[in-house]
């Protein structure tokens, strides 16, 4: 049984970027299920393309546990909330009476992020680390990596626990066992994740292809969910403390808010959605499909990949309704890739220029680099649908294209950290509707304010 505080769990961390975390998270996720657990996946960070791959296995929404954009409070909450998802819903929950396990795989390296690294997140929650290490060309070095990791916590004053590894695209016979034995004694040997092509999830800008797109293949999968210990990784699992408080969300709203939702705004944290769900009336349509816009009190625009889809977008025809009824007064929010479909174009890196709905007055191009990647705290310049005059919200950008506005264009917030869309402001607004790069967290109340404004 668990309580207010969620399943027990233990975070994933990696030696660096790129060394295999979502793939030996997909391994044990697969491993655990398949030994009779119920698998509750979240992601340390604000990303949104790791948790569709972790939803793909587990069959079940993965959390997001960012300190930046929740707070430790929030983290927990977020943490807790998680086990209503546990209800045996997917095949191999094995029914409410398999004992659950929260999997949270880290970002980056385990210590590296200022804002909200990996290794804050474990000792936020008190949860073990499992450290995956790659062991394609080494042995004795697997050990030594691993204890250094283990020592560097006391070193900078971190309360956290390496419990062991998995040897990510290790062999078997003489390398798995020369790493077993170059482990010392306190630190556990999890299993390995063995060198296979078909283990390798293709990536473009902004990451990984989407869980739907490119899920590993179910037999690869099982053979890396073999060669890891799955029982032993269960024992290791710790309850996180309870949260503090676990506030209400406000009061219900009569309110009907319409979410685009399909592959090009795909970008929205399961915790938005929730909070829409338990104050609102939810309803959801496909831009790209030429949905009509339902009838709503308000729209809400998430990231994802118009710059992929947008020639169909700018034909499908309901980015144009929906430009018309934002000219006349229906409000909407627009969070980066939901920014770049209320610009008045949009040209893609391959230098094809389609209309948008022309809501906000700027002309967005994508770019063959980042133009912007951080955690990021914005501050209201006047009241605007998410946020009141002077306060702070804080958030996480990651895009590839720019925005060139008009003269007369004007800003909700000024930067406080971050890029935002011309270094010092971010958040055009025109008529009732917002359009920004950041994506925040319901733990910003910036939802509720949205609700509250319709």
């Amino acid at each position: 049984m668990t309580g207010t505080c969620g399943p027990p769990g233990f975070v994933l961390g990696g030696v660096s970027s790129g060394v295999g975390k979502t793939v030996a998270t997909l391994a044990i996720i697969q491993a655990l299920e398949d030994a009779g657990y119920a698998v509750q996946p979240a992601k340390a960070g604000p990303d949104f393309i790791d948790p569709s791959h972790h939803e793909a296995v587990a069959g079940r929404p993965s959390r997001t546990l960012d300190l930046w954009l929740c707070g430790e409070e929030g983290v927990r909450r977020n943490y807790a909330r998680g086990e209503g998802g546990i209800d045996g819903s997917h095949p191999s929950s094995r029914g409410t009476s398999s004992p659950a396990i929260c999997v949270v795989e880290g970002v980056m390296g385990l210590y590296d992020g200022d804002g909200s690294s990996t290794a804050m997140v474990a000792e936020a929650l008190s949860l073990p680390v499992v450290l995956v290490v790659d062991a394609k060309a080494g042995m004795e070095s697997v050990g030594a990596t691993a204890l250094g990791f283990r020592e560097y916590a006391a070193e900078i004053g971190r309360e956290i626990e390496v419990a062991g590894i998995i040897a990510q695209r290790a062999h078997g016979g003489r390398h798995e066992q020369g790493i077993r034995d170059a482990l010392p004694d306190d630190l556990a040997y999890f299993g390995r994740i063995p060198p296979n092509p078909d283990l390798e999830i293709p990536d473009r800008h902004l990451g990984l292809h989407m869980g739907e797109e490119a899920a590993l293949p179910e037999a690869a999968l099982s053979e890396a969910a073999e060669t890891l210990e799955a029982d032993r990784l269960a024992d290791v699992a710790r309850e996180p403390p309870e949260p503090a408080s676990s506030p209400e969300p406000g009061p219900t709203v009569d309110a009907r808010v319409a979410v685009a939702d399909d592959a090009a705004f795909c970008f929205r944290y399961p915790a938005t959605l929730e909070r829409f769900r338990e104050r609102a009336d939810l309803v959801t349509f496909s831009p790209l499909a030429g949905d009509p816009v339902p009838d709503c009190d308000g729209v809400y625009l998430p990231g994802g990949y118009p710059e992929l889809h947008a020639g169909e977008l700018e034909s499908a025809g309901t980015l144009s309704e929906l430009g018309r009824l934002a000219s006349e007064g229906l409000p909407v929010l627009g969070e980066c890739g939901g920014l770049m479909a209320m610009s008045q174009t949009l040209t893609t890196a391959e230098g094809n220029t389609h209309e948008m709905a022309g809501i906000v007055p700027a002309d967005v191009t994508m770019h063959d680099r980042y133009q912007a990647l951080d955690h990021v705290e914005l501050e209201a310049v006047d009241g605007t649908l998410t946020a009141e005059a002077g306060e702070r919200l804080r958030g996480h950008e990651f895009h590839y294209s720019s925005a060139d506005v008009d003269g007369d264009a004007r800003f909700a917030f000024e930067t406080v950290r971050g890029d935002g869309i011309d270094g010092d402001h971010d958040g055009l607004t025109e008529y009732d509707a917002l359009g920004t790069y950041v994506h925040v967290h319901a733990d910003s109340g910036a939802f509720d304010t949205f609700l509250e404004r319709l």
